[in-house]
């Protein structure tokens, strides 16, 4: 972009938010052909008119927080990104694997994308994927018991958790509401946290699948701090400064 007036930068800077929830000082500096030093005392301005929150990196919508929705709400969310990361997801499952999906829109499109899943061992709480796999006879479907939560058809409580207590699998699922590199994936319910942690505690490998609208958000309750998962498989639209930081932690990236 061509010289632009302080006016108009902030202005782009909160278009960029507005679109992708999220800005980064990389990119910025970049598409406005202005200095790192440039942009961080715009994200300082913009933040003072409580327009923006500033990141390590970057700046995130002052409207970071993530919010309880039903499952038909977040189905047409981001929906072809899902649909990949689905795909991407489904190519690390082996015949005979043991696996967790937890509940989502995003590990629905895992459960769709099982095109071989010969022997496969499949627990989740998702009433949507126990019935999306409920006609192939090749996936044993261990559904997890306990009280059924409407907004997002899933069941919770202590008959889902003692389930998880007595079995073990090699692969963990995991999608969320917010993901927060300072602070951990999230979700807005707390019942549904708990039993994601049962559900790390379980598995051998957590894998996070979140498309790239879930960076730099928060949900109120926390699943787990970044250190706790393997591997994150998200699209192209994920920030620059959360994939290289990822990466420096030692986290297996995937962009679908």
């Amino acid at each position: 972009m061509a010289s632009h007036t302080p006016a108009e930068r902030r202005s782009y800077t909160l278009d960029r938010l507005e679109e992708n929830g999220h800005v980064s000082v990389t990119d910025l500096s970049e598409e406005l052909s202005v200095s790192s030093a440039t942009i961080r005392k715009d994200l300082q301005f913009l933040e003072d008119q409580s327009l923006l929150i500033r990141t390590h990196g970057g700046a995130i919508a002052a409207n970071r927080f993530a919010f309880s929705a039903s499952f038909d709400e977040k189905a047409q969310r981001q929906k072809e990104e899902k649909r990949r990361i689905g795909t991407s997801a489904a190519e690390m499952v082996n015949e005979r694997d043991t696996l967790i999906l937890d509940s989502g829109t995003t590990t629905l499109q895992i459960a769709r994308s099982l095109n071989d899943p010969s022997g496969l061992t499949l627990a989740t709480h998702s009433l949507h994927i126990a019935l999306e796999m409920m006609g192939n006879s090749e996936v044993n479907v261990l559904l997890l018991g306990g009280t059924v939560r409407s907004k997002s058809a899933s069941t919770v409580g202590p008959y889902a958790e003692e389930m998880l207590r007595d079995h073990s699998f090699r692969k963990l699922f995991l999608a969320g509401d917010g993901f927060d590199l300072d602070h951990g994936l999230t979700t807005t319910d707390d019942h549904e946290a708990h039993l994601n942690r049962l559900m790390i505690e379980s598995a051998d490998k957590t894998i996070a699948v979140v498309d790239s609208s879930k960076f730099g958000r928060r949900g109120l309750c926390r699943i787990c701090k970044p250190s706790a998962i393997d591997a994150v498989i998200t699209d192209d639209g994920v920030p620059g400064e959360d994939a290289s930081k990822l990466r420096e932690n030692g986290c297996q990236l995937v962009i679908a």
